[in-house]
């Protein structure tokens, strides 16, 4: 797999008047008999446009931190490439108004792009990017295979030890976390957003990059799980998604369906297994 740098590195962003991931307001602090004026550190949030060869794909609201693994993750998990080295380069450029993405594709995976613009009859939405249809929305999913199995406490381990390890979470207490957990050695990867579904993005992103495939590990997220969450994590190919809340009913309908383990309302406590129990190990004599 070949990654071509970004033309434009996030550490060089500074100069192009790019917002910085939080920033400080003042409040008012309202306590119980007492009133005094704070400062609080908040999320930024900002238009992030992805523009694949010069065109227009979608605009998503975003945290302007971990851009390039963002570009990345989002190609892979929207389909829009199955492996990095189909982008032959990325771009990051800081506009008035947002950031855009400009992402140049190989040339095959252009057409087929191309291919795919042309199909579509009207406009589309950020909720579900590129998509115009129920029966898009609803896409198929590849089958998540594999015997990995990860004890119930390990799980909840993980989650605990995700908390200290939001960054920016623990300055704003405001964004989302997305991060995978890999029996054995902990937690290798964590990525924030203000939106659920970009920091899985990110998240896949910052695998590809490390040559990691998500196939032997678990997804942690700091959220609920919907079914973008579900249908981004069955095309990375991961197995298990936990995470502190509990999922929809569509997003445990697709799971069943794709073979993958959801493990919802992570707590320090315990969990609940809701998918395809037989991936999460328990002390119980019965558990194989």
């Amino acid at each position: 797999m070949t990654w071509l740098a970004a033309a434009v590195s996030l550490k060089d962003m500074t100069s192009l008047a790019t917002l910085p991931p939080a920033v400080r307001v003042k409040t008012l602090r309202v306590r119980v008999a007492h009133v005094s004026e704070s400062v609080r550190a908040i999320p930024q949030e900002t238009a992030v446009a992805f523009v694949y060869d010069a065109g227009s794909e979608a605009v998503m609201m975003a945290t302007p931190a971990d851009l390039e693994d963002f570009a990345l993750g989002f190609s892979l998990t929207e389909g829009i490439v199955a492996d990095a080295g189909e982008i032959r380069q990325v771009e990051i450029a800081p506009r008035e108004n947002g950031v855009e993405l400009r992402i140049w594709l190989g040339p095959e995976r252009g057409r087929s792009l191309a291919t795919r613009r042309r199909a579509r009859a009207g406009p589309t939405g950020c909720g579900l990017c590129g998509v115009e249809s129920l029966n898009d929305a609803l896409r198929p999913l590849p089958r998540v295979e594999g015997n990995l199995k990860i004890a119930a406490a390990d799980l909840v381990a993980a989650m605990q030890a995700l908390a200290p390890r939001q960054t920016l979470n623990l300055e704003t207490r405001a964004v989302h976390a997305a991060a995978f957990f890999v029996p054995g050695e902990g937690i290798v990867a964590v990525r924030e957003d203000v939106g659920r579904h970009s920091a899985l993005d990110k998240l896949a992103g910052a695998l590809a990059r490390l040559n990691r495939t998500a196939a032997d590990g678990a997804i942690l997220m700091t959220s609920r799980v919907s079914v973008e969450l579900v249908q981004k994590s069955a095309v990375m190919g991961a197995p298990i998604l936990a995470a502190v809340s509990a999922p929809t009913a569509l997003a445990l309908e697709t799971a069943e369906a794709a073979g993958m383990t959801i493990v919802g309302v992570v707590r320090d406590d315990g969990l609940e297994v809701f998918t395809h129990p037989w991936r999460v190990g328990t002390d119980s004599a019965d558990d194989s």
